[in-house]
């Protein structure tokens, strides 16, 4: 069992492709409990290239994104292979999303993240976003995990 996941790696967990895949590593991953992920936050992010003109900020549901994509490493790298290898991870609910501070290109995005239960297929999840030790964003949010068709 690894404590770290590279951007490969993740890409090896998800169905997420470029550009859609957020997460750039998964660090002090602790199985089926928590890990912290990591999303550079550049200039030239396609997301913040129309928001805003001028003034870039990273959209808040990409930070929700973001979340959804972490939880979703972090439960596939801590399940058996069978249990994720053919499925997708699709989120059900947000709860209690509060963006705190605008997120501003070039900086390190770190995304502290934790399961609070599951039940089957259905997972619950916490997360706080900070830069630079600022708490930028928190959430709770619920995801399934279903069946490729």
């Amino acid at each position: 069992m690894t404590d770290r996941l590279t951007r490969d790696q993740i890409r090896n967990l998800l169905p997420h492709r470029e550009p859609m895949l957020l997460i750039d590593e998964l660090i002090n991953i602790k199985k089926l409990f928590s890990a912290t992920a990591i999303m550079n936050i550049k200039k030239d992010s396609f997301f913040v290239e129309g928001h805003f003109p001028g003034q870039p900020v990273m959209p808040g549901v990409f930070i929700v994104e973001a979340f959804g994509q972490a939880a979703a490493a972090l439960t596939a790298v801590g399940i058996e292979k069978s249990e994720y290898q053919n499925k997708l991870v699709f989120l059900m609910s947000v709860e209690k999303a509060r963006f705190r501070s605008p997120v501003i290109p070039e900086c390190k995005l770190e995304l502290y993240i934790e399961a609070i239960r599951s039940h089957g297929r259905v997972w619950k999840y916490k997360g706080e976003a900070t830069v630079n030790g600022k708490k930028m964003a928190d959430a709770i949010w619920s995801a399934t995990i279903v069946d490729r068709k």
